[in-house]
């Protein structure tokens, strides 16, 4: 962990003590289960990891648990104000330098060539302009969200429709060339976006052997879209709730977050946006359709400012900030059905968050300050978190059973039991990029994918021990249920799965 200003002081000797009995499974740790032991798939190249925040210090524990490969062959790549004490500790090497669009060309010649791998856990970096250089060195690639150069979330030059993750998706993906065999590129494989797009699928079949019994599972895009369609599927959230609390609450002037506090706000600051459903029948006035396509949404408004209604299982109904995420996209684009005709079936899938009480409270100081960020900036470590867990899943709307949540409940308990030196939300995240890294090495030139097209039995089966409670249930919530009768809305009552019942303000 790092505080702005603040050298956190290298690992103590408990710390190295715990450090080195995680990376140890040799010799039985009776308390361990056979998957936290297991080593996925092994790894005789070089890879780089560029960026060393809170998500990717939990990734390389989990990389050097699961992956057969020794520390020598991995370098860390990340700003000198870093805090590097996790991967010195476990020996990989650290080149204090950050990635800059004018040191690109020459950083990465010298670090990695054909067949190595880059592993993207930074902000402020090009992943379109690291993925392009990979695709052309045969390099494999994963990132765990698509980030623009510095400043391109914050551009006011740029239009909004450009400070889209719509407009950097689109980048991304025009990268692939159609040839077969190029080298794997596995981008936004997180936990958000990234392992909820495996939610997903395994919602749908939860849902589909409830409703339609004898149902085989889909194999391909075309037969996930159908279901989704048979099924009545409207709406679907990435509903979250995080509930941390550390036992330094957040000051006067300080920006507090579980996993990335630049990263959040960028996002805070872009436009609000979603993948639109075919059943919309009212477009907001603020909201822009930027492809009928693939049907993508932005709100002239920006995703830290909007709310939305939504819920999860242990939190019952919530409003929660209507944040751009690549998922929301990627996921309505994937189910959606196309004739001859045009579009006849997507969802409108979007992503709800209600991150922990702290960083409520530094987003709505961060839009008090017209969205300059504060000074002080705090990332809240497995140490601090006194309580609480990360509620992560997806919310299936409109079916017969009417609302489905399934998804990972992950206590701070349980994870400092499954890896140290994490928080739930980090360990989620670093799961979901384990996943992706060990699919890429071992499926090295399927070329660029997104979550969607790949396999969720198998990067679930990966992920899955260090989700906590994986957990579905069904609930009776709409939008319009138990909605304020003190005041008139515009609510249209008619069908509560449309966009304008869930959208406040």
């Amino acid at each position: 962990m790092r505080i702005a200003g603040r050298e956190t002081p290298c690992l103590g000797q408990a710390q190295r003590d715990l450090l080195g009995t995680f990376l140890d499974t040799k010799g039985g740790d009776a308390r361990m289960t056979a998957s936290l032991e297991r080593q996925w798939t092994h790894f005789s190249g070089r890879m780089l990891m560029i960026g060393f925040g809170c998500v990717a210090q939990g990734v390389l524990l989990l990389l050097l648990r699961h992956i057969a490969m020794r520390p020598g062959q991995i370098t860390v790549l990340a700003p000198p104000e870093c805090d590097y004490s996790v991967a010195e500790s476990c020996g990989v090497r650290v080149d204090k330098l950050a990635v800059t669009r004018s040191n690109l060309s020459s950083i990465l010649p010298e670090r990695l060539e054909a067949g190595d791998f880059l592993l993207n856990l930074s902000v402020d970096v090009s992943c379109v302009d690291l993925m392009a250089w990979c695709q052309a060195h045969g390099v494999l690639y994963l990132d765990a969200c698509t980030e623009p150069w510095t400043g391109g979330y914050l551009d006011a030059s740029l239009p909004p429709e450009a400070r889209t993750n719509h407009a950097l998706r689109q980048a991304a993906l025009a990268l692939r060339d159609g040839k077969r065999g190029s080298p794997t590129a596995v981008i936004t494989h997180g936990v958000n976006p990234g392992l909820v797009s495996h939610f997903v699928k395994q919602a749908l079949v939860n849902l589909g052997r409830d409703l339609l019994p004898g149902i085989s599972v889909p194999r391909d895009q075309q037969g996930w879209a159908s279901l989704a369609q048979r099924l009545g599927i409207r709406a679907i959230h990435i509903a979250e709730r995080d509930t941390q609390a550390p036992s330094q609450r957040k000051q006067v002037g300080e920006f507090v977050n579980t996993w990335s506090v630049e990263g959040l706000h960028g996002e805070a600051c872009q436009p609000a946006e979603l993948g639109w459903g075919s059943h919309e029948r009212w477009l907001p006035a603020c909201a822009r359709l930027l492809d009928g396509a693939n049907g993508a949404v932005w709100l002239n408004r920006p995703g830290g400012e909007t709310r939305v209604r939504s819920w999860t299982p242990l939190e019952g109904s919530y409003h929660g900030f209507l944040i751009t995420h690549s998922e929301s996209l990627s996921i309505a684009d994937y189910l959606t059905v196309r004739g001859s005709e045009g579009v006849s079936y997507r969802p409108t899938v979007l992503y709800a968050y209600y991150p922990c009480d702290d960083t409520v409270l530094s987003l709505h100081e961060a839009a008090g300050r017209n969205w300059h960020l504060q000074d002080r900036r705090r990332l809240l470590g497995a140490d601090e978190i006194v309580s609480g867990m990360d509620e992560l899943g997806v919310l299936l709307l409109g079916h017969a059973r009417n609302a489905y949540w399934y998804g990972s409940r992950l206590t701070i308990e349980q994870t400092r039991k499954l890896c140290p030196f994490n928080n739930a939300t980090s360990l989620q995240t670093a799961a979901g990029v384990l996943s992706g890294v060990v699919w890429a090495i071992e499926n090295p030139n399927a070329g660029i994918v997104e979550p969607d097209d790949l396999p969720f039995r198998e990067l679930m089966a990966i992920a899955g021990p260090y989700l906590g409670e994986m957990v579905g249930a069904y609930g009776d919530w709409t939008p319009l249920r138990d909605r304020c009768a003190l005041f008139a809305d515009d609510g249209r009552d008619d069908d509560p799965w449309q966009f304008v019942n869930m959208l406040l303000d």
